[in-house]
């Protein structure tokens, strides 16, 4: 058998019906917690939603965790230690460890923030996979 999963989350229209989060005490609308529906390994996936004038309403920082978010909708503004990041439909934000971060979708955003969250830890990724294999003469499925 074959060691994948597939889970359809929605377009990004559908994004903001899921309520969802880490712990009771900080799950809202417009979040889903993907690694907790698929058995992630190595990495953690978020889909998010906020409304127009609508933030966090925390900060947060992880001592081991990297996260990378890529924007898909909207605008709206990243808490970045003492900085404050534009973000839009297309803008890719790496955050570090030890990086206290916020968000807000902009009260004059036309639409909803929607952004993915891809968090990973454990060891340094190599500039070029080292575990991958070609197979040239596999023919494409189609």
């Amino acid at each position: 058998m074959s060691d994948y999963q597939v889970l359809d989350i929605g377009g990004l229209d559908e994004w903001r019906d899921h309520y969802g989060g880490f712990r009771p005490e900080s799950s809202r609308d417009g979040r889903r917690v993907v690694d907790h529906e698929l058995e992630m390994q190595f990495i953690g996936l978020t889909a998010n939603a906020l409304e127009p004038g609508e933030e966090a309403g925390y900060w947060h920082v992880h001592e081991r965790i990297e996260e990378l978010y890529v924007f898909l909708g909207g605008n709206g503004q990243m808490g970045l230690d003492d900085d404050i990041v534009e973000v839009e439909a297309g803008t890719v934000v790496r955050v570090g460890q030890g990086v206290w971060r916020t968000w807000r979708c902009s009260p004059a955003s036309a639409g909803q923030l929607r952004w993915l969250c891809i968090r990973a830890g454990g060891y340094e990724l190599p500039h070029f996979p080292d575990d991958s294999r070609r197979d040239e003469g596999r023919p494409s499925p189609w």
